[in-house]
């Protein structure tokens, strides 16, 4: 077949742009389970390969409304698990501030409670906020990304625990299960000791799907190794390219193809009938904007305090964070090869939280997909909807149909499992 664009939703439930819930008639809070279930029927029945919830462990009364009040995402995964019956479901946990043994069983039961359905992001935790709430310190970005190599490893092989054959429930015999077929790990590592096996079966993809994040070195070294799917922090179709190439071009040392791993960058796409229509949405998006509110999104994104500088001035010489590495290159290059003003890169990042912002008509927002899909920039998009509902809707309706036109999009879901949506092949258990 033809290849075809994948599509994740980014659920927010205020939407992804700080001041979305301030839109007329939007969806206010991220603890409504209503609007939640309305969500993903809705991205269910624009055959979205799957829903995606971020997550982060501490509230913060300036951040964005929806990572101050949430709910748990697998709680909330496996509640809308039984309202879905296609679209995948993909939740952050840290690897940082878990367990593997815990986050192993957790996404196993998802699997099997979807039928097959559930995927795990495995990110660092940049933020070292979240270390108050464990009682611990916040590990420096190198020590971050050793953690979460074992970390993972540690999952996929309690995973592979089961062989799909152990439980055999044989009421003539009486034999249950059949023990040969468990295994424990033994693992004792740097971080980690974890003897198995879960006392959980092998799951119904056989491991669930892993998707990551990460941008620097480091980040990108981890999901040429471990992930399926990787979402990407871009501004720019040359700066896309290099990096969907560079992760690939790492993949067949690894012993991995091109395409068992799936490059996804973040877009929030701002939708009219016409051009003006969307701009229009766009300026009373923005209209809302606080000024405390995106500095202090700023701040975070570049891990200092951002008020002591001019917000009309250009954008200071910054170095580096430690924590949201992807964010801070990609916003600085954008200011720098853009000469924009600190207030520019605000607006942006009040915007989007410093993703791709796309606005204008429904066919003007494909051609643009399209392009960059074709050219290899992406395999698709994590879609980042600036408010619900109509926020959301508007892509649905009005973008998925030109997209399938076009043949880019699918029309049926290939399978009832995430895998089939990917096009991944169910994996092999792994040998001890």
């Amino acid at each position: 077949m033809p290849r075809q664009m994948h599509l994740g939703l980014f659920i927010l439930g205020t939407g992804s742009h700080a001041a979305g819930w301030r839109y007329p008639g939007a969806v206010d809070s991220f603890q409504d389970f209503a609007a939640i279930r309305e969500i993903g029927r809705t991205a269910e029945r624009g055959l979205f390969d799957m829903i995606f919830m971020g997550d982060n462990l501490y509230a913060d009364p300036d951040a964005h409304p929806s990572y101050t009040l949430r709910l748990e995402p697998l709680t909330m995964l496996a509640a809308l698990a039984t309202s879905t019956r296609h679209i995948g479901l993909g939740a952050t946990v840290s690897t940082t501030y878990s367990d593997p043994f815990t986050v192993a069983r957790a996404f196993a039961s998802l699997d099997h409670i979807s039928g097959g359905r559930a995927a795990w992001n495995a990110v660092t935790t940049a933020n070292p906020t979240t270390a108050a709430n464990f009682g611990t310190t916040h590990p420096n970005h190198a020590r971050r990304y050793e953690m979460a190599s074992e970390f993972l490893d540690v999952v996929t092989g309690l995973w592979d625990g089961w062989a799909d054959d152990a439980l055999v429930a044989d009421r003539a015999s009486g034999v249950y299960l059949d023990p040969s077929k468990l295994r424990s790990i033994d693992h004792e590592g740097t971080f980690f000791k974890v003897k198995g096996p879960l006392n959980i079966g092998r799951s119904p993809q056989g491991r669930p799907v892993i998707l990551q994040a990460g941008g620097s070195e480091a980040g990108q070294a981890l999901a040429a190794r471990t992930a399926d799917v990787v979402f990407s922090v871009v501004q720019d179709i040359d700066e896309a390219k290099e990096g969907y190439r560079s992760l690939k071009d790492r993949l067949p040392a690894l012993g991995r193809s091109a395409d068992e791993v799936t490059v996804l960058p973040g877009v929030m796409p701002i939708v009219g009938r016409t051009t003006k229509e969307a701009f229009d949405k766009l300026a009373v998006l923005q209209s809302f904007v606080n000024d405390g509110n995106a500095l202090s999104i700023l701040s975070d994104r570049f891990g200092q305090d951002m008020s002591a500088f001019d917000l009309d001035g250009p954008v200071p010489d910054l170095a580096l964070p430690d924590s949201y590495h992807s964010f801070a290159r990609v916003m600085l290059a954008k200011a720098r090869r853009e000469n924009m003003t600190l207030r520019d890169l605000y607006n942006l990042t009040a915007a989007a939280r410093g993703h791709w912002v796309l606005c204008g008509s429904a066919e003007s927002i494909a051609d643009t997909l399209q392009q960059w899909f074709e050219e290899r920039a992406a395999d698709g998009f994590n879609v980042m909807p600036p408010y619900f509902h109509e926020g959301f809707t508007d892509f649905v309706d009005l973008v998925i149909p030109i997209l399938q036109e076009r043949g880019l999009f699918r029309r049926a879901y290939e399978g009832p499992m995430l895998r089939d949506q990917l096009g991944l092949k169910r994996p092999e258990r792994r040998a001890a």
